[in-house]
Formats: structure tokens, C-alpha cells, sequence
């Protein structure tokens, strides 16, 4: 496997601001990089992100547009189609 650490200071300096979203990203992967240290994400870190996210973000949209799919699909910038697959995947309908 090959592995880059960057250097503590390094890996903490930003180059450009973040949006508050990114921050709590940015945060919340140090943190989890962090405690499971050298341990493989069996379904890769990738996978487990975009996972934990899109639930609760096709949750909370869904709700601000009071379960209006297309409308959630819109804001999302998806079909809406897409929308209920991934609904349905993630056993949210």
C-alpha cells in the first residue's frame, strides 16, 4: 500500500478558505482518520463518506421541501429518477 503522510503543520495549513460545510468535513475526517490510526475502512473511506453524508443531506432536503421529490431533486441538482433510487437504496422510502 502506498501511504503520503504529510507532516503535521503541513497537513493543517490551508491554502484557500473553507466553507463551513468544508470545515466540518475537514474536522470530522481528521478526527476519524485519527482514531482509527492504521486500520483499513473495509469499504474504503471513500465509500463510508459519501455514504454518512448523502443520508442525512437527501433527509434534510427532502424535509425543507416537505417531501417533494422533484423539488428535492432540483435543489439537489439531481433527477429525480436518481433521487428515489437513492432513496430507496439508502431504505429512506
Amino acid at each position: 500500500m502506498n501511504v503520503v503522510r504529510l507532516p503535521a503543520t503541513e497537513a493543517s495549513r490551508e491554502s484557500s478558505p473553507q466553507s463551513a460545510l468544508g470545515e466540518c468535513v475537514t474536522r470530522t475526517v481528521r478526527r476519524y482518520l485519527a482514531d482509527i490510526g492504521d486500520t483499513v475502512c473495509d469499504e474504503g473511506l471513500h465509500a463510508l463518506v459519501i455514504r454518512e453524508v448523502e443520508i442525512p443531506l437527501l433527509r434534510e432536503v427532502l424535509a425543507f421541501h416537505d417531501g417533494n421529490q422533484s423539488r428535492a431533486a432540483a435543489a439537489l441538482g439531481i433527477n429525480r429518477a436518481t433521487l428515489r433510487k437513492k432513496l430507496t437504496q439508502y431504505g429512506l422510502i
